[in-house]
């Protein structure tokens, strides 16, 4: 029996390869699911993210609040911001955080709101504002 305790070889692994192989396997996993998750839809927020956000236009369709949202391009990132319940001052410090110009400011008479009031910003939604771009004020007439 001792003479054949030796003669048989160990068996050869190449661990190397088999960790290459495993990570490989692992990638191709990752992206997989990745393809499957972005074709059913579940990544067009990622994937708006990653890109840096739309610089189209944000919305065909226009609601009333859309006439007193602006939206500001901050890096890429499209933020609204809503006038609709402020006054002059407030409008001014918002448009300082922006870094926004303020351009023109009118009055109209509106039924059903607080004088002195925002009831309009030119541009608003869905066109985007950058810094250093000038925003017209519609106030509510008394």
């Amino acid at each position: 029996m001792k003479r054949y305790a030796n003669s048989a070889e160990a068996p050869d692994f190449d661990a190397p390869q088999i960790v290459r192989r495993t990570r490989r396997r692992r990638a191709v996993g990752i992206g997989a699911v990745a393809v499957v998750l972005l074709a059913a839809g579940g990544g067009t927020a990622l994937a708006t993210s990653v890109a840096g956000g739309s610089h189209s236009e944000a919305s065909s369709t226009a609601t009333k609040s859309d006439a007193t949202t602006l939206l500001f391009d901050n890096h890429g990132v499209t933020i609204p911001m809503d006038f609709s319940r402020l006054d002059l001052v407030l409008a001014k410090q918002a448009l300082l955080k922006t870094q926004t110009k303020l351009g023109t400011v009118t009055e109209k008479a509106v039924k059903d709101c607080k004088p002195g009031s925002v009831v309009g910003v030119d541009p608003h939604t869905p066109k985007i504002v950058k810094s250093g771009d000038s925003v017209n004020l519609t106030l509510c007439a008394s």
